[in-house]
């Protein structure tokens, strides 16, 4: 969720202030990018994979834990467990590791490591983290305004989302049958708070790059962003309701949009922007940031950008920064410093958590393989990935509409093994994470796909939604401990 901040509301003067800082940051920005200040990337040409993971609580009868905070408490490790914005969530930050050779193998042990020592101190509280896109147990009055965690951030955030909007927010989706079913079941609810937006937990993806290079590789992750989802669905339940394989992708969308019916119509631009256009710098999506999105936490530093670039220090931009956090593109650009060095990554922030850490790798090592080698594609395959997973029907240059199992075996699998090959990375790690990816295809099982059938199946012997939900999380998180990649569940 970004920086912290001291302030709860916010003046008109505040938000004049706010954005003559952005604009003084972008000044910065384009010196720096013009100075080559980021000299430091070329020096250093090995990317790093870095990530962020959102874990979901629960209880041992599989209902939210709504204990985030003595988790955090327990677990005792402030630098990689960090809140997030409901009280059922906790974030997992991944220490960056060098996208080469066997690198990927110690990230994927390192990660189990820190994972079991957190279930070894957890456990008095009656709660686990478990990996998912969204939690089926999750019902509505869970995600009212008193479930947002005790933090001044995630406070004026939503006021201020609310403020923008004057009304509450509309949760408005249809969803896709379950296998055997003609039901299409819909979820309809006006909710008081951006907690839902907590109901998305996802797996964020960093890829630190140099400048001349951002954009080739911004456009290439929105063209693999409906492939992504289609094949790490992981999010079909909410509420009760069966809705999309990815649910996240309409419901993040929703939960954090700050325009009433009327802006909405007029064509305003939403906060969770997919984009609308390639871009040939990453000045073009700062732009647009400060041209397009009112301020949601104008809170102005005193430091001068251009005054420190003056004396020779590197500026925090931090107004840029601050801002940028709070506008929810799917690839999002990011700008930070890391050893007194300044540097540039592009987010990518479709895909849900889970279900596995092999899972999680597998998406993680097809993502940069393939993006070290895509260069097109179209945003409506992000919607149809999202909606129908493994079963949507994609639209890919020079091959027409395919599947999605097939446009991964075909096309997108062997532009993988080439990226990550040209990353310098062993074939023992293309071969481990990508033949997860393979079976997933192959199986047309992904994690949404496998909680669709089981409560599909549970219902047709006979049990009710709920009872269905809570027998399927139950196989859920004994498979997800069982640490056998999804496309292997029974």
């Amino acid at each position: 969720m970004g920086a912290e901040i001291s302030a709860r509301s916010f003046t008109g003067e505040d938000r004049r202030m706010f954005r003559s800082k952005v604009r003084d940051c972008m000044k910065a920005l384009e010196r720096m990018l013009r100075e080559d200040v980021f000299v430091d990337v070329h020096s250093s040409p090995e990317p790093h994979l870095g990530m962020e993971i959102e874990f979901n609580l629960v209880r041992d009868d599989m209902s939210p834990a709504m204990s985030n905070l003595e988790v955090l408490q327990a677990i005792d490790d402030h630098a990689v467990f960090q809140t997030e914005l409901g009280q059922f969530n906790v974030e997992m930050n991944v220490e960056p590791r060098r996208l080469t050779g066997d690198e990927p193998f110690e990230l994927e042990e390192s990660l189990r490591s820190s994972l079991r020592r957190a279930d070894e101190r957890m456990h008095l509280h009656d709660a686990q983290l478990v990996m998912i896109g969204m939690l089926p147990t999750l019902e509505l009055d869970d995600l009212e305004r008193g479930r947002i965690t005790a933090n001044p951030r995630y406070e004026a955030l939503n006021e201020q989302i609310f403020a923008a909007r004057g009304e509450d927010i509309e949760l408005d989706l249809d969803g896709v049958p379950l296998p055997g079913s003609d039901v299409v079941e819909t979820l309809r609810a006006d909710m008081n708070s951006v907690v839902p937006e907590a109901a998305c937990t996802s797996l964020q993806l960093h890829l630190r790059i140099a400048p001349e290079d951002f954009a080739t590789h911004w456009n290439a992750a929105q063209c693999l962003a409906g492939a992504q989802v289609a094949l790490a669905a992981n999010s079909p339940f909410l509420a009760g309701k069966a809705l999309w394989h990815e649910s996240r992708i309409p419901l993040f969308a929703q939960a954090t949009d700050t325009r009433p019916l009327e802006l909405r119509n007029q064509g305003v631009r939403p906060r969770v922007w997919f984009g609308e256009r390639w871009i040939d710098s990453v000045l073009d999506l700062f732009e647009e940031n400060s041209h397009y999105f009112t301020a949601l936490l104008p809170e102005v530093s005193d430091v001068d950008p251009m005054a420190e670039l003056d004396a020779g220090r590197i500026p925090e931009l931090r107004e840029l920064q601050m801002h940028n956090g709070t506008i929810y593109r799917w690839n999002r650009p990011v700008y930070d410093i890391s050893d007194g060095h300044p540097h540039l990554r592009v987010e990518n922030r479709v895909l849900p958590a889970g279900p596995t850490v092999l899972d999680t790798m597998a998406n993680a090592a097809f993502y940069y393989g393939t993006l070290r080698a895509l260069t097109d594609a179209a945003e409506r395959n992000l919607v149809l990935g999202a909606k129908f997973g493994l079963d949507a029907k994609l639209y890919w240059p020079r091959t027409g509409w395919v599947g999605a199992d097939e446009l991964v075996l075909r096309c997108l699998l062997p532009l993988a093994h080439q990226g990550l090959e040209a990353y310098g990375l062993s074939a023992a790690v293309r071969d481990r994470y990508l033949g997860i990816v393979e079976g997933r295809a192959l199986t047309r099982q992904t994690g949404a796909a496998w909680q669709r059938r089981q409560v599909a199946r549970r219902e047709a012997a006979g049990e009710n939604r709920r009872t269905a939900l809570l027998g399927m999380m139950k196989d859920y998180v004994q498979n997800m401990a069982s640490g056998t990649p999804a496309h292997e569940w029974e």
